[in-house]
């Protein structure tokens, strides 16, 4: 009995630990989202009034609708580009049939160990010799190398639990390589690739270090213009992208945990 309500006790102190670590660390980025709404000019508490001007102004024609829109054609672009590359490369490294997997699996999950710096460095004097510095497909790519680990690894988990027997018997009744995948393994492995796909929109989409370092004056995007807002002058309209920002981030968290929290109860039926 001691023993139980010892762990007891444990579980509920961890539990308040956990939420009180979640609001300090949450706390800060919930205290831009009043001012958002603020009717003065500039950044102050306790506000003025509430309006909606810099919402209007961030969401109206202008730079910040331009970057919004550069933002989104990159992530896209890349988030498509690294789900197939991190896809296919999962796959390749479940069939276990690859020479020296570890160093191959460290060299192409690097760009998430490196510092954003080195990588941007290392892109910009190799897309400088190939004339992409400064272009919408160099910065793709930029965007490409940095989402795709994270495709890579979620895809790569959810095919632990892969039965790739399924596709050679899928070969043996006639079914190509790539018409069996993608009827078999695919439905399957949806969960993962969908949860890789949406952190790969999310790193592209709040990416700066590199956009620093590839992107021109026509590839100014979201996280860009923000940054140039900053150091220039900063007002409510920030904050108000801002927190567009982080309910687009606060979506994708949720989403990414309920395809989760669905693919381990999945898993968990089949065993």
């Amino acid at each position: 009995m001691r023993h139980f309500l010892l762990a007891s006790i444990m579980r509920k102190a961890h539990l308040a630990f956990g939420l009180l670590m979640s609001l300090f660390m949450i706390g800060p980025l919930l205290a831009v989202v009043p001012i958002s709404f603020s009717s003065g000019s500039f950044l102050s508490y306790p506000l003025p009034g509430f309006s909606l001007q810099w919402y209007e102004r961030v969401f109206t024609s202008g730079p910040w609708m331009s970057a919004l829109s550069n933002s989104l054609v990159v992530g896209a672009t890349s988030t498509a580009l690294a789900t197939v590359l991190g896809t296919l490369a999962a796959l390749a490294f479940a069939r276990r049939n690859l020479p020296v997997p570890g160093g191959l699996l460290g060299l192409l999950i690097s760009p998430m160990i490196f510092p954003p710096v080195i990588s941007g460095l290392g892109m910009y004097f190799l897309f400088g010799q190939l004339g992409l510095t400064g272009t919408m497909t160099g910065l793709i790519l930029a965007h490409t190398v940095l989402a795709t680990p994270f495709v890579l690894i979620s895809v790569a988990a959810s095919l632990q639990g892969f039965d790739m027997t399924l596709l050679k018997a899928a070969a043996m009744a006639g079914a190509s390589p790539a018409r069996a995948f993608v009827g078999i393994a695919v439905p399957i492995i949806a969960p993962g690739i969908v949860s890789g796909a949406l952190f790969a929109f999310m790193t592209s989409f709040d990416e700066i270090v590199v956009t620093l370092f590839i992107g021109g004056p026509s590839q100014r995007t979201l996280p860009r213009q923000m940054f140039d807002g900053i150091r220039d002058t900063i007002d409510p309209s920030i904050l108000a992208m801002s927190t567009f920002l982080l309910v687009v981030g606060i979506a994708g968290l949720l989403s990414t945990t309920f395809l989760t929290l669905r693919a381990q109860r999945n898993n968990q039926r089949k065993s």
